[in-house]
C-alpha cells in the first residue's frame, strides 16, 4: 500500500479536473439559487428551498462559503451571506432548534467569521453554540451526560433521553466556542457527549448505533432504536459516516487518542462493507435486494477518511486515503452531474431505509449535504487546509 502523500500526489490532477467541473457548475448555480436555502429538487428539476429551522438549511450557504475560500469568487460569498440572512428567523425560536445547530450555523456563520472577520457571523455562531450547550443532560447519580437530540414529543415519541450518532458532527461548534471565549466548559461538555457515544453508540465490531435511549439518573443505556436504518441492530451507512468523521473531528480538536482509535475502528467497518464497488448501500446489514445506495454516506465518509489518514503515520494513513479516493471516484463515475444547466450535482442520496411505499420518495434523490461533503473531500485532495468543522 502506498502512503497517503504518494496517493495524494498521484490523484491531484484528477481532483483538479473534478474541481474545475464543480466550480463551473456552482458558479452558475450560486446565481440561480441565491435566495434559497437550497436542498433537493422540485418537480421541474430546480432547487427547493427548505425552512430555516430545517437541519439541512446551512449546507447550501456552507458550500458557497467553502467555494469562496478556495476560489475568492465574490459571488459565492454573496450567496453564503444571503443564506445567513435567511437563517436568522430560526435563531429566535428555541422550540424549533435541536442538536443540529452545528450543521446549520458552524459550517456557515462559523466559516464566514473565520474567512471575513464579520462580528455578526461570530455572534450568530455563539448563539447557536449556546443553544447546543443548553441541551446537555447531566446524569443525576453518575458522572457525565449527553446532548439531547430533539425536543419531546418528536414524531409522536417521548425523546427527552434520546441521542443520535449524528450529533458528533455538531460538537465542533462547542470546541470552537472554547477557542473564542477561552472557557473550557464548552469543550468539557462536548467531550462528555463524545465519551457517551464511545460507550453507547459504538459497538465492539466497529459498527454504530443510530439512536440510543438513556437513563438520565444512572447513565445506563436503556435501549436502542432503529432510526433511519433497516432495523434495530443494523448499521445505517450514513450513521457510520457521521461516527467516522465525528470522532475524527473530536480527535483533531482535543488530541485525545480514544477518539482517534474509535474513528479507525468505525472506518475499518465502513471500508470492509463497501469495498466491492466503493458505493455504500443505505444500510450495511440490510437484505441484498433491492439495491439502494446512499451517496451522502460515501461523500461524508471520504472526508473523514482523508482527515483520519492525515493524522496517522504515512503508511498506515495510506489505507484510509486509498479508500477515500476509491469512494470519491466511484461516486463521480456513477452518480455525478456536472452539467451547469441542472441544479443537482451528486445524485442517489437516500434519506433513510424505506419501510413503506410512501418512503420510497426519499430513495436515490438529490440531497445538498452529499454535494457539500463531496466538494469538501475534493478540496482536501487538492491540499485545502481550511477545515469548516
Amino acid at each position: 500500500m502506498k502512503n497517503y502523500k504518494e496517493l495524494l500526489n498521484e490523484n491531484r490532477a484528477w481532483a483538479e479536473e473534478s474541481f474545475a467541473k464543480i466550480d463551473k457548475k456552482m458558479s452558475a448555480l450560486t446565481l440561480r439559487s441565491r435566495d434559497k436555502l437550497a436542498d433537493g429538487l422540485k418537480a421541474d428539476g430546480t432547487h427547493k428551498s427548505v425552512p430555516p429551522e430545517c437541519w439541512t438549511s446551512g449546507f447550501w450557504g456552507g458550500l458557497n462559503a467553502m467555494l469562496y475560500n478556495h476560489t475568492k469568487n465574490e459571488e459565492y460569498l454573496k450567496t453564503a451571506q444571503r443564506s445567513e440572512e435567511l437563517l436568522d428567523p430560526a435563531l429566535i425560536s428555541f422550540e424549533k432548534l435541536y442538536h443540529d445547530v452545528g450543521f446549520m450555523w458552524h459550517i456557515l456563520s462559523g466559516a464566514l467569521y473565520r474567512l471575513t472577520g464579520n462580528e455578526q457571523s461570530k455572534d450568530r455562531n455563539m448563539h447557536a453554540a449556546a443553544s447546543l450547550f443548553s441541551r446537555f443532560v447531566m446524569y443525576k447519580d453518575a458522572p457525565g451526560g449527553f446532548i439531547r437530540a430533539w425536543n419531546a414529543p418528536w414524531q409522536g415519541s417521548e425523546v427527552d433521553n434520546w441521542t443520535i450518532i449524528d450529533c458528533l458532527m455538531n460538537l465542533p461548534i462547542l470546541y470552537w466556542a472554547t477557542e473564542i471565549t477561552g472557557d473550557d466548559r464548552w469543550t468539557r461538555l462536548a467531550m462528555a457527549h463524545a465519551d457517551m457515544a464511545l460507550k453507547d453508540h459504538l459497538r465492539p465490531d466497529g459498527s454504530v448505533v443510530h439512536i440510543a435511549e438513556h437513563n438520565r439518573d444512572t447513565g445506563e443505556l436503556v435501549t436502542t432504536h432503529r432510526g433511519q436504518g433497516y432495523a434495530v441492530g443494523s448499521c445505517w451507512s450514513r450513521g457510520q459516516a457521521w461516527g467516522l468523521y465525528g470522532f475524527t473531528l473530536s480527535y483533531i480538536h482535543t488530541g485525545e487518542e480514544r477518539y482517534l482509535n474509535a474513528a479507525k475502528q468505525i472506518a475499518n467497518y465502513f471500508i470492509a462493507n463497501c469495498c466491492d464497488d466503493w458505493l455504500p448501500r443505505v444500510d450495511f446489514r440490510s437484505p441484498s435486494q433491492p439495491v439502494m445506495y446512499d451517496s451522502t454516506a460515501g461523500a461524508c465518509a471520504a472526508c473523514g477518511l482523508i482527515e483520519l489518514a492525515k493524522r496517522l503515520p504515512e503508511h498506515e494513513g495510506g489505507m484510509y486515503m486509498h479508500a477515500a479516493l476509491k469512494m470519491l471516484q466511484a461516486l463521480e463515475a456513477n452518480f455525478i452531474d456536472y452539467n451547469p444547466d441542472t441544479d443537482a450535482m451528486l445524485t442517489h442520496g437516500t434519506v433513510l431505509y424505506p419501510h413503506s411505499e410512501a418512503q420510497n420518495s426519499v430513495v436515490h434523490i438529490s440531497i445538498i449535504y452529499a454535494e457539500y461533503f463531496y466538494t469538501e473531500a475534493i478540496l482536501k485532495i487538492l491540499g485545502e487546509e481550511f477545515l469548516p468543522w
